[in-house]
């Protein structure tokens, strides 16, 4: 399989997905963008049963945006809709190989359990900074004893 193109329309259905979704974020002004566009493409080739997606950040800014690219190239893998990775810079064939072994490798049920205990740690604090405020509020409100 080839590579395609993904923009702001297509990005959301594409990793959201079943499978394995690689994207590469990359720019035509972009010097190591352009080194590992063939390695990039080379191994979308050699594994078709993975979406390889690229993303022009001069094309798309918003979506760049959204996906808080602040170096190019950056490359994310999406598992079945789980974003597993994500790292700037231009990877070799050897390496770019490696992270696409450890994305199959993965145990998604771990993975979304891990994520499951994340969020529900982040429920919680925010949960606790919340009662915290609303106790901080409560004695600046109390008006202040005097005695005589």
């Amino acid at each position: 399989m080839s590579t395609v193109a993904l923009t702001r329309d297509s990005f959301a259905e594409t990793v959201t997905g079943p499978g394995i979704t690689l994207v590469d974020w990359w720019a035509s002004w972009c010097g190591p963008c352009r080194m590992f566009a063939p390695v990039f493409d080379a191994a979308s080739e050699q594994h078709p049963d993975i979406t390889f997606g690229k993303v022009d950040t001069e094309d798309q800014p918003e979506l760049a945006a959204a996906g808080q690219i602040s170096s190019i190239p950056t490359l994310m893998a999406f598992r079945d809709g789980v974003m597993v990775f994500s790292q700037p810079g231009a990877l070799p064939a050897a390496s770019l190989e490696k992270v696409i072994q450890a994305v199959r490798d993965l145990d998604m049920d771990a993975v979304r359990d891990r994520l499951a205990e994340e969020e529900h740690a982040e429920q919680e604090h925010a949960e606790q900074e919340h009662e915290h405020a609303q106790h901080e509020h409560a004695q600046h409100e109390q008006p202040e004893h005097q005695e005589a």
